[in-house]
């Protein structure tokens, strides 16, 4: 039966760099998707995507063509894999209840007197991209949620500021983008090769 189809779902397109032999894999139903367990994943364990964001999904791809200690798969080709994605039960960074919920995970790990890890710059970049706190503090709030038998979060969605300023005294930078993490892969409702517009016609 399709039980994953059963309810009325809200979907988003999500996008993931990768190679080329992945894509037709998944898209060929021969092979999925497997989460990322990195202690430096900034939204936590699970499979990323970017929303609505194909060429920053195939800059990354290209990214770990050219360093490949950043992946343990080898990228030959860049790639991007499309994904149909039901949002389901997010921990939405959007959302204030959702912020404070991430700040209580915060002040929970603080009080146990662990000495907690930082979050770090990459590839002499200015941004923070190994998330080694943020990780733990999400980790911890599922670990939390397990444990005092509260729903588990299907979804984890944020923003990112990343790069240089977009002009001189701008609030916005060259690389923002918002990414989802899928913890639930059930949340995945379908995969895509992503098509190139026909000049023919107006995108809707």
């Amino acid at each position: 039966m399709y039980t994953m189809y059963s309810s009325l779902p809200n979907f988003v397109l999500g996008f993931h760099g990768c190679d080329l032999e992945i894509v037709n894999n998944v898209v060929a139903g021969k092979d999925r998707l497997t989460q990322s367990e990195n202690d430096y994943d900034w939204l936590g364990h699970g499979i990323y995507f970017w929303e609505n964001n194909p060429q920053r999904a195939l800059e990354y791809a290209t990214t770990l063509k050219e360093n490949p200690k950043r992946t343990l798969g080898k990228v030959n080709t860049p790639a991007v894999l499309g994904a149909i994605i039901d949002l389901g039960y997010c921990l939405d960074l959007f959302e204030a209840s959702s912020l404070i919920l991430v700040k209580k995970s915060y002040e929970l790990l603080c009080s146990s007197k662990m000495e907690l890890p930082e979050n770090k710059p990459a590839n002499k970049s200015a941004d923070l991209l190994l998330r080694y706190l943020d990780c733990l503090v999400i980790e911890t709030l599922h670990s939390y949620n397990a444990d005092n038998n509260y729903r588990d979060y299907d979804t984890v969605r944020s923003g990112f500021n990343e790069g240089k300023d977009l002009y001189p005294n701008s609030g916005f930078k060259e690389k923002n983008h918002i990414q989802i993490c899928v913890r639930n892969p059930n949340c995945i409702k379908g995969y895509f090769i992503p098509l190139m517009a026909d000049d023919e016609y107006r995108v809707p």
